[in-house]
């Protein structure tokens, strides 16, 4: 079974072979495919170029959140600096893939763009004028042997046809002789009929011989041309390798951050931040800052200053009325503001006597002197002003 099939592999080879009728079809494809690429290159390679676009604009998004979070955050000091530089790091990574974007975008794909169209010319009624030219060189070498060929093929078909009569005219024959019912007369038929078909088989083979040796002369001529026009394509190939190669080249060293000298000179000042990242300092500072290490105002004696006594000048109502008043909220002498006692009092928190005072008895209220008699006490009609110096 293994050798059945790999004659079957053999013969199939064999009939996918170039010099076979039509198969140079495949080179004349290779053509047209060669221009898909370049479109497929383009394609590729603008992907590749938002990609990096994105991931640009992904950096600086989250450069901008977490600088943001760690200068309101809690970390101090030169750790902070170190934490930092990871951002700006960020910052300056984004802006060497928006180089690489603008690499991929712009120079290489103008340059698969211009190549393009210097190698395949398109023409007014459709296709490449280059896979045209191939088709017609291929269809031009290939057309006297081609010709020559069916004449091989029928000729073959003939003699084939032949051998198969004068094969079924000896059976006959044969079948005949053994046949004792058959008279001699039809048996020498049948013996004649034999002949004729041998000799028209041997006619046959003679011509077929003929025909195929004109073929077998047209070979050389036939592989000269087909391979001539097959080593034009050839070349025209090559330089679309070659040039695809230069280009991907291209985009290798633009992807290549590693050969970048922004590239190493930001890590390794990301990695100089770090290091400069020192926790002995940050404790020191925070020691000094927040800690034993503060000033401090610390308590002392102070003498009594007039400056600071508050008075009022007013009359002290003799009922529900404390000996003093203690004054909290103090407003400056110098801003022009009159502040009634009442409202003095209420803001210092002192007693209101407001509540004390009648709807229906306008009248001052009553109240017993040291003597033991009834008076009533008028008050005055304007309140005196509240002069009030503030301690600075």
């Amino acid at each position: 079974m293994s050798t059945s099939r790999g004659d079957d592999i053999g013969e199939k080879s064999l009939e996918d072979s170039f010099w076979e009728p039509g198969n140079y079809k495949r080179t004349v494809k290779r053509i047209d495919d060669g221009y898909r690429l370049c479109n497929d290159l383009l394609s590729c390679f603008q992907e590749r170029a938002k990609i990096e676009k994105s991931y640009a604009q992904q950096l600086s998004d989250w450069s901008n959140k977490w600088r943001s979070t760690v200068e309101k955050g809690p970390q101090y000091g030169t750790l902070e600096k170190a934490w930092h530089a990871f951002m700006n790091a960020a910052d300056r990574l984004s802006e060497l893939h928006l180089e690489v974007k603008a690499h991929l975008s712009g120079e290489d794909s103008e340059k698969v763009r211009n190549w393009q169209r210097e190698a395949y010319h398109r023409q007014m009624i459709g296709g490449f004028r280059e896979t045209k030219e191939a088709e017609d060189g291929f269809r031009k070498g290939q057309k006297p042997w081609v010709k020559k060929l069916k004449e091989v093929e029928a000729s073959k078909k003939s003699y084939h046809l032949a051998r198969k009569e004068e094969r079924t005219a000896q059976t006959r024959e044969n079948h005949a002789k053994a046949d004792t019912s058959m008279s001699q007369e039809q048996i020498r038929k049948l013996q004649e009929r034999a002949e004729r078909c041998s000799q028209e088989a041997e006619k046959s083979k003679e011509r077929y011989e003929k025909c195929l040796e004109e073929l077998n002369r047209l070979n050389p001529r036939y592989m000269e041309d087909m391979e001539q026009v097959f080593e034009s394509c050839q070349e025209a190939e090559k330089k679309r390798l070659r040039f695809f190669k230069e280009t991907l080249l291209d985009l290798h060293k633009h992807l290549d951050l590693s050969a970048n000298d922004s590239f190493h000179t930001l890590h390794r000042d990301l990695y100089q931040s770090i290091m400069a990242a020192n926790n002995q300092e940050d404790l020191k500072w925070w020691k000094n800052t927040h800690g034993p290490g503060m000033s401090m105002n610390w308590p002392q004696f102070e003498e009594w200053l007039p400056e600071a006594q508050r008075s009022i000048g007013k009359k002290e109502r003799g009922s529900k009325g404390g000996d003093g008043v203690t004054l909290t909220n103090i407003i400056p002498a110098g801003e022009g503001i009159t502040v009634a006692p009442q409202e003095q009092q209420r803001e210092s928190g002192g007693k209101d006597y407001s509540s004390d005072w009648s709807d229906e008895d306008s009248s001052p209220k009553k109240y017993m002197s040291t003597n033991g008699y009834e008076g009533a006490e008028e008050e005055d009609d304007e309140e005196e002003e509240l002069d009030v110096k503030v301690r600075g």
